[in-house]
C-alpha cells in the first residue's frame, strides 16, 4: 500500500529522502531548484536513462513468487561540485525529474542545504501524500458497510 510505506518510519534518512523523491512531481522538484540553487553547478555522473524492471509478486503475500510485468524506471547520478553524489530514480519515463531528484538528493547530503531541502522540498511532498492518503481513507469509508447480527430474545 503505497500511503502506509510513505508513512513508516525508515531508519536510514537517505533512503527515506529519496523514497520522497522518487514520489515527488517534476513541479515539487523543479520549482525549489529554480528558487533556490538556480546557479548551482553539478556532473552528470550518469546521463538520465529509462529502461525496465521486472515486478514480481507473490499471492497472499507470502506465497511463491511470480513475475508480474514490467515497468518503465527511469534514473539518474550527478555530484556536487562539493563532491556529494545524488541518486534519482523512480517508475515512469521523465529523465530531467529523475535528474532534478538526484540533484535535490545530493544537495539535501550537505549541512549547508539540508535544512533548506526538507522545509522546501521534504515537507510539502510528505503534506501531499498525507492529504492523498487521508482523502482515499474518507472516501473508501463513505463506501463502508458495516454488518450486525440481530439475536432474538426467546423465552
Amino acid at each position: 500500500m503505497p500511503d502506509a510505506e510513505a508513512t513508516r518510519p525508515n531508519p536510514d534518512p537517505r533512503a527515506a529522502t529519496m523514497a520522497l523523491l522518487a514520489r515527488a512531481t517534476r513541479d515539487e522538484l523543479s520549482q525549489p531548484l529554480r528558487t533556490h540553487w538556480s546557479s548551482l553547478s553539478y556532473a552528470t555522473v550518469r546521463a538520465p536513462e529509462i529502461g525496465l524492471i521486472m515486478l514480481r509478486g507473490r499471492m497472499g503475500g507470502d506465497g511463491a513468487p511470480f513475475n508480474r510485468g514490467e515497468a518503465t524506471v527511469t534514473r539518474a547520478v550527478v555530484e556536487l561540485e562539493t563532491g556529494e553524489r545524488g541518486y534519482g530514480q523512480f517508475l515512469g519515463r521523465d529523465p530531467t525529474r529523475a535528474e532534478q531528484a538526484a540533484i535535490l538528493e545530493a544537495l539535501a547530503q550537505r549541512a549547508t542545504d539540508r535544512a533548506t531541502v526538507e522545509r522546501e522540498v521534504l515537507a510539502p511532498i510528505r503534506q501531499r501524500l498525507a492529504e492523498e492518503a487521508q482523502k482515499k481513507r474518507a472516501e473508501t469509508a463513505a463506501t463502508r458497510v458495516d454488518f450486525f447480527t440481530l439475536v432474538r430474545a426467546e423465552g
